[in-house]
């Protein structure tokens, strides 16, 4: 692809539409857990505020792929709009405190239940709205832009529960869900996309091996990614100075934006780039555990964030290959799933080895994401498996090349 494949993107009709109002839909996703720790925190406990937390992220964990394989049977705008509903009433429930911590567990499934799939519908559109050439710029697009959900999210938040007290986080959260998605479904794309009609099977994409076994491979990401925000944590408190956390994060995405913005300009690539990718973000993370001086650490963790967005790219290029017909959206949903384990199983070990120190905690990221790379290396080798389609026989059109 050109220099010019990020301007390919922007200028094609519908994408700067879409891809604003899916961040904008998809802002509860950074900025929803922590309204429901700061209200929890307030209201309940800080055990309360944990639980509140892990109830709604295993919430989208589990109705992301549900919602995103509804979507590839009856169309995009009837199941987000439905999905949104139902994720606002379990905000609009947590915010009333009705009976007490556990009725707001319940209410934090219910919205990590109904979170709407934007993140999948938005990367099944790419090859719609756009041609062949421009769709990887797309996904790097798509990944960088995704970082600032997480500098923007929790401060919307924060500026929210600083003008309205805790329950206002709650709301503004789910008025952005809200917002977004209304948005996003009004999009004539949106509206004409169509899932490939084709026999289902309970087994989605995961009955395809080769992309489940790439799914252990994003967990293996997810759990590196998971882990440095727990570590960098770790490391502000030895520091001194627990603020200094939100700054060496922000640092790090912002890395991750400059290196999916200059991702935009790679060509395609069959999978044999991936292992390539995911060894650097590994190697990115080594020089972590020199804990240097904050300001040299916001620098390094800067560049250990370059390589993410360019391995989820090859990632996503590659899901889109290996999806099984009819199965694109699910697909996708269960990426965002498996990072989203791998980033709770991250931050939660993260957190018990921390305790002997900063290093075990940075510890975890490379190894983590050694074991991602080792995965990807035998899925890219894995060439000449064919996709199975939904109808349990090859499809001759999709056989993989590498």
């Amino acid at each position: 692809m050109s220099s010019s494949g990020i301007r390919v993107v922007l200028r094609a009709p519908q994408v700067l539409w879409v891809l604003l109002a899916a961040q904008v839909g998809r802002l509860p996703s950074a900025s929803g857990p922590l309204a429901l720790l700061l209200f929890a925190r307030e209201s309940f406990s800080l055990a309360a505020a944990g639980l509140l937390v892990a109830a709604y992220t295993a919430g989208v964990a589990v109705g992301t792929p549900l919602l995103a394989r509804a979507v590839d049977r009856w169309r995009q705008p009837p199941v987000l709009c439905l999905a949104v509903v139902v994720s606002g009433a379990g905000f609009g429930f947590v915010a009333t405190g009705a009976f007490g911590a556990t009725g707001a567990a319940v209410g934090a499934v219910v919205a990590g239940l109904g979170a709407p799939p934007l993140e999948a519908c938005l990367r099944s559109l790419w090859p719609d709205l756009l041609p062949p050439a421009a769709v990887p710029a797309a996904y790097a697009l798509d990944v960088a832009v995704q970082e600032v959900i997480f500098v923007v999210g929790p401060l919307t938040t924060l500026l929210a529960v600083a003008l309205g007290g805790p329950v206002a986080g709650l709301v503004v959260a789910a008025l952005l869900q809200l917002v977004g998605t209304a948005a996003f479904v009004r999009a004539p794309a949106v509206r004409a996309w169509r899932g490939v009609p084709a026999a289902r099977h309970w087994a989605g994409p995961l009955r395809v091996p080769r992309f489940a076994a790439l799914l252990a491979g994003v967990i293996g990401t997810g759990m590196a990614v998971g882990g440095i925000a727990v570590a960098v944590t770790a490391y502000a408190e030895e520091a001194g100075n627990r603020h200094l956390a939100g700054w060496l994060l922000a640092a790090q995405a912002t890395g991750a934006l400059i290196g999916g913005l200059l991702y935009t300009r790679a060509g395609p690539a069959g999978a044999r780039r991936l292992p390539l990718l995911t060894a650097g973000l590994t190697l990115g993370f080594v020089p972590l555990l020199l804990t240097p001086r904050p300001t040299l650490m916001a620098v390094l963790l800067a560049i250990s964030g370059l390589a993410l967005p360019p391995a989820l790219t090859a990632i996503f290029l590659l899901v889109d290959q290996l999806a099984a017909p009819g199965t694109v959206a699910e697909a996708f949903a269960w990426v965002a799933t498996a990072f989203t384990i791998g980033s709770a199983a991250g931050s939660a070990v993260t957190g018990l080895v921390a305790a002997n120190g900063v290093r075990y905690g940075l510890g975890l990221a490379p190894v983590a994401a050694l074991l991602s790379t080792l995965i990807m290396v035998a899925v890219a080798r894995d060439t000449t498996r064919p996709v199975v389609a939904n109808d349990g026989h090859h499809d001759p059109r999709r056989t993989q090349q590498g």
